[in-house]
């Protein structure tokens, strides 16, 4: 490659990196500015950070809400990381033809976009008494195809080899999986574990129809009552996008890696 087209590479790279960014840097701008401000376009960090503060927790709970996100979204990711590692882990293993026709009716499901099914899943909670409750917001996130079938990809590459021996030391079929599987898949499951929390972080609509009380609130949620009032303080607004926003990019950069070894096993 000569050096015009390596230049000309890396101007296109530094622009697309431009590009990606500025959408956080202009939220980050926006929440120190006044709504005028923000209106007029202004690119410029101001000093009414503290103000734009001020008013959020003044007009909305958010602690409350930051505490219902990171809760929703931290066991929903415990147990999904679980159930779909051992239903995936259980789908390779054991692998036969009658697993391989559940599983393709499992895939299935994935063609039917959540908002069809939203309607049913709330009648049917509303009969059992579970509106309002944790259990009924996790259970339809709890096993998900996707992460089912991102986990049998990636027991393909775990060694059957392993596996023998390990049941003739007679290490039992489920310590197995929590003693070898599990460590050996460490990409995999920070892989998931970053799909999954961001996916529970940012959902807006199940909790919004399940989840009916004020109490209940989400992040997700706080940042739609923001724009609800008859004059939007934009300040205000981009300063409770930018809280909303900041969790999951901190664990997306912390676990960037793994989960580029995660994917990239998980596709092989």
């Amino acid at each position: 490659m000569n050096k015009g087209k390596k230049a000309a590479m890396y101007i296109f790279l530094t622009i697309c990196s431009l590009l990606s960014v500025f959408p956080l840097y202009y939220m980050a701008c926006a929440a120190t500015n006044k709504s005028v401000d923000v209106s007029r376009g202004k690119l410029i960090p101001g000093t009414y950070l503290v103000e734009n503060f001020k008013t959020l927790i003044a007009n909305q709970d958010l602690s409350r809400a930051l505490w219902n996100s990171f809760r929703n979204a931290t066991v929903l990711t415990l147990i999904c990381l679980l159930v779909c590692s051992l239903a995936g882990y259980g789908f390779e293993i054991y692998h036969d033809k009658g697993k391989d026709i559940v599983f393709a009716i499992l895939l299935t499901a994935m063609m039917v976009p959540f908002a069809a099914i939203m309607i049913p899943l709330f009648r049917m909670f509303s009969k059992l008494k579970m509106v309002n409750t944790m259990a009924a917001f996790m259970l339809p996130s709890i096993s998900t195809p996707f992460m089912i079938m991102m986990f049998r990809q990636a027991s393909r590459s775990f060694p059957h080899d392993i596996i023998e021996a390990a049941r003739l030391d007679g290490l039992s079929e489920i310590g197995i999986f929590f003693r070898m599987f599990i460590p050996t898949m460490k990409s995999t499951y920070a892989a998931a574990l970053i799909i999954t929390f961001m996916n529970a972080w940012n959902n807006y609509m199940w909790p919004k129809v399940i989840l009916q009380t004020n109490s209940s609130i989400t992040m997700p949620m706080l940042v739609a009552n923001l724009l609800s009032g008859y004059v939007v303080d934009y300040g205000m607004l981009m300063l409770g996008v930018l809280i909303c926003t900041l969790p999951t990019a901190i664990i997306f950069l912390c676990l960037q890696k793994s989960f580029a070894n995660g994917i990239a096993g998980a596709v092989k």
